[in-house]
């Protein structure tokens, strides 16, 4: 059994490869709505000057789609299908690796460089060589080619990469120290996706509207690539993890994942959170535009103060997961959300009839950071570590380990949200607007309006409330329990709600103590 932990500074190295994979991944939530959807104003292709029309999109709007899907929307539904099935062959092709330089980074080495090339290339639209102002088919075959490929090598990376943070966290210290550094990292690289709002216009008037953010997409994506391959290069795997194939076949693996019933649990909460955080993130751009009708230049300014301020609250994370349990504060962490998305859809009733951006405006951006950045915080963190508990649990109990194939249903439980949330944002974000594509010329807006803004937030409430509602069923006590150590008494005393808490816990870890020995 290898005991052997990494050292903080090598945390820190893992991390950056989620910097790599969460700017990539921030570019599709941030952008591709934004890109192939655009709102009307004077910066983008369907802006009015005077009775000049020059409208131009890539994709054709509106809900075209048996009335009330949009064909973004239907894309990123049907990468799912393939996402439901590469999700447990990737992990199970992981779990059961027998390469001698382990099971996790030779995947994650073969991935990085082709997720990011891939990641510029779904935005690099055929029409743009062409110079054509229509929508075109061959656009969107393009997207939905590239966005089967993006979601692959993502899966790829991310599946390998999140089973780690169970394999190289030996205690609750460290898988809460994991989890924190990549969750600042996450936040990091999802901030380094919303740049183009701000650099795009320095090169408009040289190459367009389109290109403008092509081209910054490409530095990022380099940036992202190199984050990605750092771990693989600077930690030597095998030195941490026993490199064990679990020898079991990929679907009758993921069956025994989903018997679980605290995973179970875990999941239909988790999809909720997704779905949740990428409304938020798709609909930001939107929100500050058309709700708010301020500057695209300050969706990076909200992002930014919201990242940084979050990462305030996180040295005090661990504290309060010793305190409280991780169970708790994720439950608290849905509830802040969804006041923070409440406040969202009152700042879009608000301000409906407003025509530029006033005090109030300000006022409801500054409320909706100050009140998201420490739920975000706590939901950055303790989702990750919640999974690798239940993983190790998992493998006490029955003696495989299977962490690639908890993480990956994990992954799907993210893409899966995202999907939902990609379907009900661009389905109800054009609520209250004139959608086809002859009326648009004349239109007051492309994508979308404040009611429709509205409804989503309302609908990301919604969806938060039950993330906190389904997760007060996952049994935090049983598999801290089973997979107590020596180092962990505080996080185990921390869920005990009897009074004889301390005594309770003393015998679990005494018995853990006891097992450990007897692996030895």
């Amino acid at each position: 059994m290898n005991t052997k932990r990494l050292t903080k500074k090598q945390m820190w190295i893992f991390a950056i490869g989620q910097l790599g994979w969460s700017l990539l991944g921030g570019i599709i939530s941030a952008w591709l709505v934004a890109f192939y959807l655009p709102t009307k104003d004077a910066t983008n292709p369907a802006y009015f000057s005077g009775t000049e029309i020059n409208f131009f999109t890539l994709i054709t709007p509106g809900l075209i789609i048996g009335g009330f899907l949009t064909i973004i929307g239907l894309i990123t539904a049907l990468c799912r299908i393939w996402d439901a099935v590469s999700d447990p062959l990737i992990a199970n092709l992981s779990d059961n690796s027998k390469n001698p330089k382990g099971r996790r980074f030779p995947f994650m080495k073969m991935a990085a460089i082709p997720f990011a090339v891939i990641t510029v290339l779904v935005f690099m639209a055929p029409t743009l060589f062409t110079g054509s102002t229509e929508p075109s088919g061959w656009n969107i075959a393009w997207v939905a080619i590239m966005l089967v490929l993006f979601y692959t090598f993502m899966t790829i990376y991310c599946t390998p990469y999140n089973a780690l943070i169970s394999e190289f966290g030996k205690t609750q210290e460290d898988r809460m120290n994991i989890s924190t550094y990549i969750s600042l990292t996450y936040f990091a690289g999802t901030l380094l996706a919303y740049t183009p709002f701000v650099f795009a216009g320095f090169f408009r008037n040289l190459v367009g509207y389109y290109w403008s953010y092509v081209i910054c997409f490409i530095p990022l994506a380099i940036i992202a690539c190199i984050c990605m391959l750092l771990p693989t290069f600077l930690i030597k795997e095998t030195d941490f993890v026993e490199a064990k194939p679990a020898g079991t076949n990929a679907f009758k693996s993921l069956g025994k994942t989903f018997k679980n019933k605290d995973f179970r649990i875990f999941a239909g909460s988790d999809v909720m959170y997704w779905v949740g955080l990428t409304l938020f993130q798709t609909g930001l751009p939107f929100f500050v535009k058309v709700s708010m009708h301020l500057d695209e230049s300050l969706v990076m300014v909200f992002m930014g103060a919201m990242t940084v301020l979050s990462a305030c609250f996180y040295p005090i994370v661990s504290g309060l997961v010793r305190k409280f349990g991780k169970k708790k504060l994720t439950i608290v962490g849905f509830l802040g959300l969804a006041l923070a998305y409440a406040i969202t859809a009152i700042c879009s009733i608000v301000l409906k009839n407003e025509t530029s951006a006033n005090a109030l405006s300000w006022v409801f951006g500054i409320l909706i950071v100050l009140i998201s950045a420490f739920p975000m915080a706590l939901l950055g963190i303790i989702p990750q570590s919640i999974v690798a508990d239940v993983a190790e649990a998992d493998s006490v109990v029955t003696g495989e380990k299977r962490e690639g194939m908890f993480f990956a249903a994990r992954t799907f439980a993210m893409k899966f949200g995202q999907s939902i949330a990609m379907l009900v944002f661009t389905s109800l974000a054009i609520l209250g607007t004139d959608v086809s594509y002859e009326e648009l010329k004349q239109s007051n807006d492309i994508s979308a309006s404040s009611i429709g803004l509205m409804i989503v937030a309302i609908v990301a409430v919604t969806f938060c409330v039950l993330g906190a509602v389904i997760l007060i069923f996952y049994n935090e006590k049983k598999v801290m329990k089973t997979i107590a150590k020596q180092e962990d008494g505080a996080f185990l005393a921390a869920i005990e709600d009897s009074n004889d808490a301390k005594e309770e816990a003393k015998e679990a870890l005494n018995e853990a103590e006891v097992e450990e020995k007897s692996q030895e």
